[in-house]
């Protein structure tokens, strides 16, 4: 036995539970009282009826062996076998026909058992109707098929009845003991795991009641008469109720009508005592009543075939909606946790923005004005050009990390002159390279010149980033910045004549914080999101870009982007600034950007007052007549947004005032909100002087052109 047991236990064919697993179900005595039960069944029925009507034992005895633990399993095993024969000398059976009676019982529940672990799972999860299945057509019909086969093999060794009666005797054990396989095992598997559907069912107990007795009414009516074939009436109620309970609860009704209906027949009532039998001379010693069951246990098969996939359907379609409904809450929680952070790091990244841009306004700012003091001599203004190009460093720097962490705004489509934002992108590299001794040269084809249809913000990025990147890893020759077109695509390829690329540097060189060399000794610096940055660009635009390299040869970048061609409207040269006596508003919560500003504007002969806020910029501008305001926006007390929009509903000409954005602030959606509350244009910090005045006459213009649209309309 522990031979045959070890050998069980291999791979996936078991007998025995796994010892790891969790015992479920009644204890062993239960089985063995059902056990008993089911046999006294037997014993009543083969001396009231001279046949036995159904036989539960080996479905209790399968349910036993499936739940409890190897050892309990194994005493159950026996004792059954102990009680089974017993029961048959009490019947009366000859000593070999009892023994073979309980070896083909064991055996059925055997094979049952092997077939049942090897395809319906270890879980014995009857919830699923594909287990149901398995169970019901790999399991129970074959097993059941085997020992009803052999029955009847040994019934023609030993006696030798006719084929007719022993054909209808092995058919009637064949559907007794399916239909009870069918009914009792799931029933005894489902309620020993009754806590998995504790959730299952939608009934309340009032409803439950209710449909309890609506099922008992309509078994106990269609079997309680002899005048009419009423068996249909029964399945509406038992399909609501499977729709409605749990699994096992189903399965307990089924249970409660087969019980009532045989009880019913074998008294002789209810509708299957009316099929009319033909007369057979072969099966005239077999019992009507056994005769009458074939279609009684076809009635029970129809119901359990059709209640049992239903309420496992509706308890499967029950946990999905449950689990989408919990993975639903899951996903929304995420995404709300995604935008929360999505919309912390933002704040973040404009507080950063603001903060470091604030610092670089005085560096900068104050180096450019240096810078232009006369008197300054030649060392002095070296020192001061230093300053001023290592703040515009740490300014490109940070403006390349924001980008990045920011994931870039909408792609802003407008008309770009192109030999005009090739030199504004290359002015850098090109001051640069003259610094380092390279020749670095810019060619435009004459199809290139012109203006195009692109976002001129990201394409100067593009070319700043891959001319700088040409200077930087050039060490003699020098750097050629070609432009020509294909069609509607405008290509400008950048060559330099510095160290090349190996293969393994080129396969990640459009990668965030790639390096050529990230060791500490390196030759070259960079934080290596210049090239990364350019790929966004490049793409976020529609186009591509390629790289050629080799070590010692230089390297080539290609870049061709979407640029249809359209003619550059050349506006009116604004009067210079220094040509105009006007009375300027600063308006910034640092006093050092205030003074800034002010020198920068007294050296064009303009008035200047101050506020600290923006609420003191309204009644600055409520009170007195001024040409501009420059409207710092994150300011204490009112910010520079709200401001303009009080200043915008102010009466009179005062409401008509020209307001420019000087501001930290300066991601594009920045600009575009300081536009859309009524200022007419926006320069980033840090300000150089320069940069000031362009602003400066670009903002008059579009106020000019703001009035006359207001007039007009």
């Amino acid at each position: 036995m522990v031979g045959l047991t070890t050998s069980m236990r291999r791979g996936r064919w078991r007998f025995f539970r796994h010892d790891a697993g969790q015992e479920a179900g009644p204890p062993p005595s239960v089985y063995l009282l059902l056990f008993v039960a089911s046999q006294l069944l037997g014993l009543w029925s083969v001396a009231a009826l001279d046949a036995k009507v159904m036989w539960p034992a080996n479905a209790v005895l399968l349910a036993a062996v499936l739940q409890l633990s190897r050892y309990k399993a194994l005493g159950v095993l026996v004792g059954c076998a102990l009680i089974n024969l017993v029961s048959n000398i009490i019947r009366g059976d000859a000593a070999v026909i009892a023994v073979t009676n309980v070896a083909f019982n064991m055996t059925q529940v055997i094979v049952a058992t092997l077939l049942i672990r090897r395809f319906c799972g270890a879980a014995l999860d009857m919830r699923r109707p594909k287990r149901l299945l398995r169970f019901a057509l790999i399991a129970a019909a074959p097993s059941v098929a085997f020992t009803t086969l052999l029955a009847g093999l040994v019934a023609v060794v030993v006696s030798g009845p006719p084929l007719e009666s022993l054909g209808f005797r092995m058919r009637h054990l064949f559907d007794m003991e399916l239909l009870a396989m069918m009914i009792v095992t799931p029933t005894l598997l489902l309620v020993a795991r009754s806590h998995r559907f504790r959730s299952d069912a939608q009934a309340r107990p009032a409803e439950f009641v209710l449909l309890m007795v609506l099922v008992t009414a309509a078994v106990v009516w269609a079997f309680g008469q002899n005048q009419a074939p009423i068996l249909f009436m029964i399945l509406p109620p038992l399909i609501l109720l499977a729709f409605r309970l749990s699994p096992p609860w189903t399965a307990g009704a089924v249970l409660w009508v087969t019980v009532i209906a045989v009880g019913a027949t074998v008294t002789g009532h209810g509708p299957v005592t009316l099929t009319r039998l033909q007369p057979d001379p072969v099966l005239d010693t077999v019992p009507t009543v056994m005769r009458q069951m074939s279609v009684l246990h076809l009635f029970l098969l129809t119901l359990v075939v059709t209640a049992l996939p239903i309420t496992t359907l509706s308890t499967e379609r029950r946990r999905l909606m449950t689990r989408l409904g919990v993975r639903t809450e899951a996903a929304l929680a995420a995404v709300k946790r995604a935008e929360t952070a999505d919309q912390a790091k933002s704040r973040f990244l404009a507080m950063m923005s603001h903060e470091m841009r604030t610092p670089l306004t005085g560096v900068t700012g104050y180096a450019d004005l240096l810078a232009r003091r006369p008197g300054l001599d030649d060392e002095g203004r070296r020192q001061v050009e230093a300053i001023k190009q290592c703040g515009e460093a740490m300014l490109r720097l940070i403006e390349d990390l924001l980008e990045v962490s920011h994931g870039g705004a909408e792609v802003a489509l407008k008309p770009t002159d192109i030999p005009a934002l090739i030199e504004e992108a290359v002015a850098p590299s090109r001051e640069w390279a003259n610094v380092r001794g390279l020749d670095f040269t810019v060619s435009i084809a004459p199809e290139a010149q012109g203006g195009v249809w692109t976002d001129g913000r990201r394409l100067r990025q593009i070319l700043h980033h891959l001319s700088a990147n040409a200077v930087k890893f050039t060490g003699l020759g020098g750097v050629r910045v070609v432009a020509d077109r294909r069609g509607d695509h405008l290509r400008v390829q950048i060559h330099d004549t510095g160290c090349g690329m190996t293969d393994e540097v080129l396969c990640g060189v459009f990668s965030l914080f790639q390096q050529a060399d990230a060791t500490t000794s390196r030759a070259h610096q960079g934080a290596g999101v210049g090239l990364a940055l350019a790929k966004s660009h490049v793409d976020r635009l529609g186009g591509t870009i390629s790289v050629e390299s080799a070590p010692g040869m230089g390297t080539t970048f290609t870049v061709e982007i979407p640029a249809e061609p359209v003619e550059i409207v050349q506006s009116d040269a604004p009067q210079p600034l220094e040509a105009r006596r006007m009375r300027i508003l600063v308006v910034d919560d640092h006093p050092l950007n205030r003074n800034l500003m002010r020198v920068m504007l007294e050296a064009a002969d303009c008035d200047t007052a101050e506020a600290c806020d923006g609420a003191e910029a309204v009644e600055a501008v409520a009170a007195g007549a001024f040409d501009l305001v420059l409207m710092d926006v994150r300011m204490p007390v009112m910010d520079g947004i709200a401001a303009t929009r009080a200043i915008r509903s102010l009466i009179g000409p005062a409401a008509d005032v020209a307001v420019l954005a000087v501001t930290a602030e300066a991601m594009p959606e920045d600009a575009a909100r300081c536009l859309a509350a009524g200022m007419d244009g926006h320069l980033a910090k840090p300000i150089t002087q320069a940069a000031l005045y362009a602003a400066i006459d670009a903002a008059l213009a579009a106020a000019s052109d703001r009035r006359d649209d207001a007039q007009a309309a």
